[in-house]
C-alpha cells in the first residue's frame, strides 16, 4: 500500500490547521507524526482516513484519489481521539458489536484479544466505568482485531501501563513484518522513536 499526500491544506473558519503537507507512507513501515496539541497532527489523520475533505490538495491511496475515487482507505483500523462506543455495554459487548459489521472475526478470538491486553473478556462492568486507561486498550482492540492492513492510532500509548506499551510495541513490529502500514502520532518523538522508520514533526500544521 502507498498513501501519497500532496500539498495538503485543510482551513477551518479562516484558521489554517494544515499548510502545504507533502508525504509518502508505504507497507512495511512504521511512521510517526510528532507535535503538541493544536499542531494538526490529528486533522492530518482524519484527512489520511478520509474522514474530511482537504480545503486544498489529495491524499491518494495506490493512485486512487479520497473523495473521487474511493471513500476511504481499504482495509483501514483506527483510533481518533476518544473511540466512539456505547458507554452502557461491557467492552466485549462493544466489540462484537463492531465485528458483526463485517463478520471477519469470531468471539473467541475477540476474546483472546481481550486477554492480551489484561483484560476480563467476562465482566459485566459497563464501559462507563472503564478507566481511561481501560477505554484506550478497547479503542485499540477494535483498530486492529480484524487484521487490518493499515493502522492509524493517535497516540496509541495514552493512559497505558508500562506491560501494555512494551505488549503493544512488540504488536507493531510484529505486524511491520506482516507488511502492514502503521501511522501513529504522540506529543513526544522519545515515546515514539524506538518503533518509526521515519518522524514527521508539525507545528501550527506547518512540517519541521
Amino acid at each position: 500500500m502507498h498513501i501519497k499526500v500532496e500539498t495538503l491544506t485543510k482551513t477551518l473558519k479562516d484558521c489554517v490547521v494544515l499548510k502545504d503537507i507533502n508525504l509518502d507512507f508505504y507497507s512495511g513501515k512504521i511512521y510517526g507524526i510528532v507535535g503538541n496539541n493544536g499542531s494538526g497532527k490529528t486533522m492530518l489523520l482524519r484527512s489520511i482516513a478520509g474522514l474530511i475533505r482537504p480545503t486544498e490538495g489529495t491524499v491518494s491511496v495506490d493512485g486512487k484519489v479520497l473523495h473521487k475515487d474511493i471513500s476511504f482507505p481499504p482495509e483501514m483500523g483506527i483510533i481518533i481521539e476518544k473511540p466512539e462506543l456505547l458507554e452502557q455495554l461491557s467492552g466485549l459487548e462493544n466489540l462484537k458489536i463492531l465485528a458483526d459489521i463485517k463478520k471477519s472475526i469470531s468471539q473467541e478470538q475477540i476474546i483472546e484479544f481481550m486477554k492480551m491486553f489484561s483484560l476480563d473478556p467476562y465482566s459485566k462492568k459497563p464501559l462507563k466505568k472503564y478507566s481511561l486507561g481501560m477505554k484506550q486498550k478497547i479503542g485499540i482492540i477494535q483498530a486492529i482485531m480484524e487484521n487490518q492492513k493499515l493502522l492509524i492510532l493517535d497516540e496509541p500509548f495514552n493512559a497505558l501501563d508500562e506491560s501494555t506499551v512494551v505488549m503493544l510495541r512488540n504488536l507493531f513490529l510484529d505486524y511491520k513484518k506482516e507488511d502492514k502500514l502503521i501511522i501513529i502520532t504522540s506529543h513526544h518523538a522519545d515515546d515514539i522513536s524506538i518503533l518509526c522508520d521515519e518522524i514527521v514533526s508539525l507545528q501550527e500544521g506547518i512540517m519541521k
